[in-house]
């Protein structure tokens, strides 16, 4: 399928159209928010988060309602579950991510299939954007500007506990509750892209064009407008051959967002490693050069200082 024709497409179906703005909206959600995950160091917790809303979303079935609820309580509790293991034995932060995501995860797992009728763990797993829904969509703008609102309103507070948490318990801010409130966002952002990416792979989109962003520029405005940039190409590459090509979504979302980092980690200018190389290169000539500058510069003097016969 050619880009004229996916554009026809998407004129002529409501399903694509929706798709494609589910698609814009999480991209740009998760390229703001990963910038503060990444920065902060928590791309674990973002996996282990986005895996503990499995069994949230069976109980809802279930219960028979709306999915939002039960995500939202599993990724809370588990991110609670995680500081209150980590804080009342030896075990480090690392394991115990390992032992509560597991844990939930496994507890869903046994959940879908007990729901079985109600979910297609496909879908649930690995995103399908040409099967989101009216309420998917409403859901996702929803979500969205809860999200960028919340980071617009609190952005001081977040880059100051972010960059110098030490510097922001002595102003008084509560550390804590922030990062607590962060684990409510990612929770809120892996909701709002489950039809998109899947639980599986929406840690990929919370990480992968926030790291690209972050080759880019040490400025973090423009690390955010950059990674939202990244996440929106990624997406809107994976509907389009997802819906071409009947593929997982997620999937192809997660290898174009890969793919976008690869060029940018070899080729961004002054950074990339393949940059770097060449000017490693460059320089190589010039240095041997000074080198034999510096030599004839000695022997000459040398001789100078010699007596004469």
């Amino acid at each position: 399928m050619t880009v004229v024709e996916f554009i026809n497409d998407i004129v002529q179906y409501d399903f694509v159209r929706k798709g494609l703005f589910a698609s814009i909206m999480v991209g740009v959600i998760c390229g703001v928010l990963g910038c503060f995950i990444v920065l902060r160091g928590l791309a674990l917790m973002g996996d282990a988060v986005s895996h503990a809303i499995v069994p949230g979303v069976a109980v809802s079935f279930i219960l028979s309602i709306n999915i939002f609820y039960g995500a939202v309580a599993a990724g809370v509790l588990a991110a609670l579950g995680i500081g209150y293991v980590k804080q009342h034995s030896r075990i480090k932060m690392d394991s115990s991510i390992g032992i509560v995501f597991t844990a939930f995860l496994a507890l869903g797992v046994l959940l879908v299939r007990h729901a079985k009728s109600g979910i297609k763990l496909d879908n649930l797993m690995f995103g399908s954007l040409t099967s989101v829904q009216s309420s998917d969509m409403w859901l996702t703008l929803v979500i969205g500007a809860v999200v960028l609102l919340t980071l617009l309103l609190f952005y001081k507070e977040l880059v100051v506990s972010t960059f110098d948490p030490v510097m922001a318990a002595a102003y008084g801010l509560p550390t804590g509750l922030i990062h607590y409130a962060l684990m409510v966002l990612l929770t809120l952002v892996t909701v709002a892209s489950m039809q998109t990416v899947g639980v599986i792979l929406v840690v990929s989109l919370l990480i992968m064009p926030a790291s690209t962003a972050y080759l880019l520029t040490n400025r973090l405005s423009i690390m955010m407008l950059l990674s939202a940039l990244f996440g929106v190409m990624s997406t809107l590459v994976g509907l389009y051959y997802s819906f071409s090509y009947d593929l997982q979504s997620g999937a192809v979302i997660v290898l174009a967002a890969f793919a976008i980092f690869a060029l940018v980690f070899f080729l961004a200018p002054g950074r990339g490693v393949l940059w770097l190389a060449i000017g490693k290169l460059m320089r190589l000539p010039r240095r041997r050069a000074s080198k034999r500058d510096v030599l004839t510069q000695l022997t000459q003097l040398t001789h100078k200082g010699d007596p004469s016969p």
